[in-house]
């Protein structure tokens, strides 16, 4: 039976490791897995035991710990989320990586430009936004 536990482990996981750049399989090959097994982790299909947990925080250069970072009895994934905070879990969509990636392989001058252009946008739908911190 999977967790929400399990599921933020996952989520933490696939965030990281796309924030590398990482596919499944090459990090299941730095970990001795297969790809499978990876993709288990991300959806909380599988738990991650606590060997294999410090070789993928090895693997992904995060302290264990990273995998827990904003979970507690407090935290919005426990609760209805607040309309004004981000979900923690946009960071490991897809899309966001690679507009991330693509944000920094700009000059900062264009950067400046980008971000001045992506607040304004903001400003004008849906203001007073906030991120979770994880």
């Amino acid at each position: 039976m999977t967790s929400e536990i399990d599921l933020y482990v996952g989520k933490r996981l696939r965030r990281r490791r796309r924030l590398l750049g990482l596919t499944q399989q090459s990090l299941a090959e730095q970990v001795g897995i297969r790809f499978q097994q990876i993709q288990k982790y991300e959806c909380g299909a599988n738990r991650v035991s606590a060997a294999r947990l410090f070789e993928l925080s090895e693997a992904l250069s995060v302290p264990i710990q990273y995998f827990y970072e904003g979970l507690s009895s407090h935290d919005p994934l426990f609760h209805d989320p607040d309309p004004d905070v981000i979900a923690p879990d946009v960071l490991s969509k897809k899309e966001t990586m690679d507009l991330v990636r693509a944000y920094y392989s700009m000059g900062e001058a264009p950067r400046k430009h980008l971000l001045d252009l992506a607040k304004s946008l903001e400003a004008n739908t849906k203001p007073n936004l906030r991120l979770v911190s994880t």
